[in-house]
């Protein structure tokens, strides 16, 4: 062979090397550049970011399936999609790793307990859906403590998950209130309870809801729920939903109204229950356009977003409106809807869609 032609091999090669890692890679390139629906819909799965620890928001069950809160909203958004909310994907992930997925095309959506934030809005291109939780950051210590408020708590070691805006708000409310104060920060909330069990650090910080679904699951060989208690304080605003890559609002656009669909099903009182009846006679045009449907000989709302305009029938039938799915998952750790910030606005609280039209 002469030197000309080894080298001439010697580009083919490296070119055809190069398509395999090329369609090998495409598919994380194509969600990660902006055509996330299309790789999705081509994929036959969506990819979602959870978490894994969380009891009534995202854990693994006894026989290995994901179920909670957030869980559930990963499922309707397969629904919609496809028809079938078990085509999901589910990647654990840590809090310090989430959006790193997110950014390279590991994941579709992340939902999984995650704060919306200026700094993650802008720096980190993400962005945020509608606001399906409201939550607020508190402090969970061993009842018999003698700890009845933070000003208690000089000198003391708190627990705490880094690379977390609660690592961000416990340092500010402590500094802001001169309450000298020791960090032990840990990836993961099993490393994190391990420790809070040994002993090694006087309080566990973290969103609300975390602290009541970890104490709803304490060990009993720990001394079980009674041994600990959250107080009173809520010391930050936790507002948490669905997040997608920015510029990308084809996909974006799905993500949150089938959120906002969830929501708003539980204003109109549809439910996987009345559902069929629902669909065949609706009593209103609103409950007409939210199940893609005629009224009164009207014709069917499509709003564009490159999905069935019945998408929120299969979502209400697989997997309910938003009320069925905090019943569901939250009021069984402790935490009820009714009097809080996550009741329907009709009912006081801040749940409120959009209009679908």
């Amino acid at each position: 062979m002469t030197q000309q032609r080894a080298f001439r091999v010697a580009v083919l090669t490296i070119a055809a090397i190069g398509l395999v890692v090329m369609a090998c890679t495409s598919d994380e390139k194509e969600s990660a550049a902006g055509n996330t629906l299309q790789a999705v819909l081509d994929r036959g799965k969506v990819r979602c970011g959870v978490n894994d620890a969380v009891p009534g928001f995202g854990f693994l069950k006894p026989d290995g399936t994901f179920a909670g809160f957030d869980i559930d909203f990963c499922k309707a958004v397969a629904a919609a999609v496809f028809g079938d909310a078990n085509k999901v994907e589910y990647v654990k992930l840590t809090a310090a790793a989430r959006f790193e997925a997110l950014a390279s095309g590991q994941i579709d959506v992340l939902i999984r307990n995650t704060t919306w934030t200026a700094s993650r809005d802008a720096d980190l291109k993400a962005d945020f859906a509608i606001v399906t939780f409201y939550d607020g950051q508190g402090m969970m210590v061993r009842a018999d403590s003698g700890i009845n408020k933070l000003e208690d708590m000089r000198n003391a070691t708190v627990c705490v998950l880094q690379g977390t805006t609660t690592e961000l708000n416990l340092d500010d409310r402590f500094r802001a209130g001169n309450i000298a104060y020791k960090p032990l920060t840990f990836e993961t909330n099993e490393t994190l309870e391990q420790a809070f069990t040994q002993k090694r650090c006087d309080g566990w910080t973290s969103d609300k809801s975390q602290l009541a679904a970890r104490r709803s699951a304490f060990p009993a060989s720990a001394g079980g729920p009674v041994a600990l208690k959250i107080l009173a304080e809520t010391f930050s605003k936790e507002p948490l939903g669905p997040v997608t890559r920015d510029n990308d609002s084809d996909w974006h656009n799905v993500v949150n109204w089938v959120a906002i669909g969830v929501i708003t099903a539980d204003e109109l009182g549809v439910t996987s229950k009345n559902l069929e009846q629902m669909k065949s006679n609706p009593p209103s045009p609103d409950v007409a356009r939210l199940l893609g449907v005629p009224f009164k000989g009207g014709q069917v709302s499509n709003f564009g977003l490159g999905i069935g305009a019945d998408f929120m029938q299969k979502v209400l039938a697989q997997v309910g409106n938003y009320d069925e799915v905090y019943q569901r998952n939250v009021t069984p750790i402790g935490l009820a809807r009714e009097g809080t910030l996550n009741a329907s606005w009709r009912k006081g609280g801040l749940i409120y869609a959009p209009p679908m039209r």
